[in-house]
């Protein structure tokens, strides 16, 4: 029997990493018996990271907090003895806003800071924080506020945090923040390295997604300068703006750095550390890893790239499988992949290679079952 390590991403708009993974072993195993399929969940920070954890035992707990633009909903974090992990996008990403509508300025991360809150009114001592997904721009100032920071404008009136306020922001009063915060360990899991601001910033480079209009992104760019010129005097933490990873997730980066001193590291080598994923790549034959688009930023701490790097270690061999593949010949070599099977090449209609994501799996499974057999 041969054993084959599955360590999929979810395919975004199509499937989540655990159909990805059932229908690739479906694939393996339909092709020969032989074949042996071990899912291991995997995830970068983003959408998903709950699950993946969740599926490898932590407990579910089910709570309350508000949305980006302050409905209550239901929302959930995990934990496993003293480590929580809890995921920005199941509290305030677009997909959480009220009838999908967009609402770049008044959209923030306050939830998000009432769920750390409850994580450390029960004690936890590390908080995983998976900040890829978003559906504001605020610098993490809804987090702040929800964990007792208090900003005021110039005429003393207490503003909400929201990215459209924070130019407005003149003073910042943190003597009520949460007082576990200094005490429980942080850490920031995303695969994004972009600072706050400027051209590669959140509101010049990701704003547009989030429904921001040109003018939009120029009053959220001036916010999060003034917000962020107000943070690094009261906290004096001067240059933290420009830190890599200070933008991800609309600034939630500068926010969880700032107030709880998170510290940056890759979303997907997080998850595998934490769940233990070298242990678990020993006495497979062969690691199955993918993800909906493989493409430029695969090569900087996507999960592909982390799943592909710690089986290269190993010297295991390393298919991915996805929906398109942009990459180049020596990009494939440079990431250390074996081979590449793109839905696309199965079947040439993009739209089919959507909707019908699970069946072109299942037949890219056989076809990674082939090679092992040729």
């Amino acid at each position: 029997m041969t054993r084959v390590v599955i360590a999929c991403d979810k395919f975004k708009g199509s499937l989540s990493a655990d159909k990805v993974a059932d229908a690739v072993s479906c694939g393996l195993v339909e092709g020969s018996s032989r074949f042996v399929p071990d899912v291991f969940p995997i995830a970068d920070g983003g959408e998903g990271t709950l699950d993946a954890f969740i599926r490898a035992g932590f407990t579910e707990v089910l709570t309350r907090a508000k949305g980006p633009t302050g409905q209550l909903l239901e929302t959930r974090f995990a934990y496993m003895g003293q480590t929580a992990v809890v995921e920005l996008a199941d509290i305030c990403d677009m997909s959480r806003l009220p009838n999908m509508e967009v609402a770049p300025l008044t959209s923030s991360t306050f939830g998000l800071g009432q769920v750390v809150g409850e994580v450390l009114d029960r004690g936890f001592k590390k908080v995983v924080l998976g900040v890829g997904g978003s559906a504001s721009t605020d610098g993490g100032a809804g987090l702040a506020t929800a964990l007792g920071a208090v900003i005021k404008d110039a005429n003393g009136v207490q503003i909400d945090g929201t990215g459209g306020s924070l130019s407005r922001a003149h003073s910042l009063d943190i003597s009520r923040l949460h007082p576990a915060v200094g005490s429980a360990e942080f850490v920031l899991a995303s695969d994004v390295q972009n600072p706050l601001l400027g051209s590669s910033g959140a509101a010049a480079l990701y704003g547009k997604q989030k429904g921001a209009t040109k003018s939009d992104r120029l009053i959220l760019e001036n916010g999060l300068r003034v917000w962020s010129e107000l943070v690094e005097d009261c906290l004096d933490a001067s240059g933290l703006c420009r830190a890599p990873g200070s933008g991800a997730a609309g600034g939630t980066g500068f926010g969880a750095m700032a107030f709880l001193g998170a510290k940056m590291e890759s979303g997907v080598e997080v998850v595998m550390d934490l769940l233990g994923f070298d242990e678990f790549l020993d006495g497979s034959a062969l690691v199955v890893t993918g993800e909906g688009s493989l493409d430029a930023q695969t090569l900087h701490g996507k999960a592909v790239h982390g799943v592909t790097s710690a089986a290269m270690r190993k010297a295991i061999p390393v298919v991915a499988v996805c929906g398109v593949n942009s990459l180049t010949t020596n990009q494939i070599e440079q990431l250390g992949l074996w081979r590449v099977i793109a839905l696309n090449e199965i079947e040439s209609d993009l739209e089919r290679c959507k909707t019908a994501a699970y069946e072109l799996l299942m037949v890219a499974g056989e076809r990674i079952g082939n090679l092992l057999v040729q």
